[in-house]
């Protein structure tokens, strides 16, 4: 949970993989075996026998793609070591002239959508450098290569079906994108494509991969609009928790009104009171030594985007740079390095061990790892953060 994936993409969480699936490295023939048997499926789902045909003619297998997904969470990056170029200087001031350059766009878009321009130009910094980096790999390989290779083959080919049916709609030239099949200037999915993409400048097609960005930051706010987003209330704000703090209640699980907040002594980095936009709750990403947030229900919705915190405060972060707004204020315990997934799911093993139920040995630190976290680091006196540390892993050994 507290820790970034270096392969994180938007809009992609993938199912885990199906136990017993044959693992071995495929090969360009079963490809081509996969794609002949797939015809008939996906021509009963609509993709036309046309389109089938001169888009998957010569598909490539690529063994690369295979290696990417069987390898996604092995390497992690700390929230820390991801904000320092999710949210560098450089990147806030291409940001501000992306904004400018952009601005009468994407005020129409603020106006259409109800969400700040400066939301929808942050995911766009982190999913495309403003769309100076869109992804090489071509999408239909890609997806035809990681449906064939079988370990979550239902979820890509239904992703594959959905980008056929983006071909065969004209709507799209060059298609490209990271190696799961997110592309264009926000890093849709198909099915997010279907399902939210828009028309923005009335051209007949929701392109989201050409050089005019209209569609894609569009439906990008159509998306945040979609799964709740609430204009004028902030992701999160940086808050100071007092001397003393109850650190069981820093969790999303723990939804408080401000006002309880406020009388439990948190405020806001600066010392002032906090803002009201209703209810939230109190991060704590980097664990106690680290920033701490008062977060609220935008902060789930940026979630429906990508589920890592980090990537999360990230885009909060630099819209609020984009915005005007200061930086994130306090330090982070920069001498913790992040867990490997071996160590990973070594912490989960022990946890269940000790008796503290992590929910599954997985490598991924979710919300009961967490809580197991936490109830293991109150047993022993130590301030129970949930943050799944070097020296919990070791006192647990």
């Amino acid at each position: 949970m507290w820790c970034l994936a270096s392969t994180g993409f938007a809009q992609t969480i993938l199912p885990d993989p199906v136990a017993g699936v044959e693992v071995e490295m495929g090969t360009q023939a079963g490809l081509d075996g996969w794609v002949a048997d797939f015809r008939p499926r996906a021509l009963a789902a609509g993709v036309p026998a046309a389109t089938f045909d001169a888009a998957l003619r010569g598909v490539a297998f690529d063994p690369k793609v295979v290696e990417r997904d069987r390898n996604q969470n092995e390497f992690s990056k700390t929230i820390w070591d991801y904000l320092d170029t999710a949210v560098s200087e450089e990147r806030v001031a291409l940001g501000l002239q992306a904004v400018a350059k952009h601005r009468a766009l994407l005020e129409r878009i603020e106006a259409e959508y109800g969400v700040e321009k400066e939301v929808v130009a942050a995911i766009w910094g982190l999913e495309s450098a403003y769309g100076s980096y869109r992804g090489e790999l071509p999408v239909l390989g890609s997806l035809a290569t990681l449906a064939y290779e079988g370990r979550r083959g239902a979820f890509f080919e239904a992703e594959l079906i959905a980008a056929l049916k983006i071909v065969a709609g004209g709507h799209v030239e060059r298609f490209a994108g990271s190696w799961a099949g997110a592309s264009g200037h926000t890093q849709f999915m198909p099915s997010s494509w279907e399902k939210f993409a828009v028309d923005f400048d009335g051209d007949g097609k929701r392109n989201l991969w050409g050089e005019d960005p209209a569609d894609a930051l569009a439906s990008t706010a159509n998306y945040l609009r979609h799964w709740g987003w609430t204009k004028g209330q902030p992701w999160g704000v940086e808050v100071k928790l007092p001397e003393g703090f109850d650190h069981d209640q820093t969790t999303e699980r723990v939804v408080k009104p401000v006002a309880e907040w406020q009388a439990m002594g948190v405020r806001t980095v600066s010392g002032a009171d906090l803002p009201d936009h209703g209810s939230g709750s109190i991060l704590l990403p980097g664990g106690h030594r680290g920033a701490a947030f008062l977060i609220f229900p935008n902060f789930q919705v940026i979630e429906k985007y990508n589920t890592a915190d980090a990537y999360v405060v990230a885009v909060g972060s630099l819209s609020d740079r984009l915005k005007g707004g200061p930086a994130i204020r306090a330090g982070w315990p920069r001498e913790l390095r992040a867990l490997t997934l071996e160590e990973r799911r070594e912490l989960q093993d022990r946890l269940g061990q000790a008796g503290f139920d992590p929910g599954g040995v997985d490598g991924r630190m979710g919300p009961r790892t967490v809580a197991a976290v936490k109830a293991f680091q109150k047993a022993r006196g130590l301030v129970p953060d949930g943050y799944p540390s070097l020296e919990v892993l070791n006192l647990l050994r």
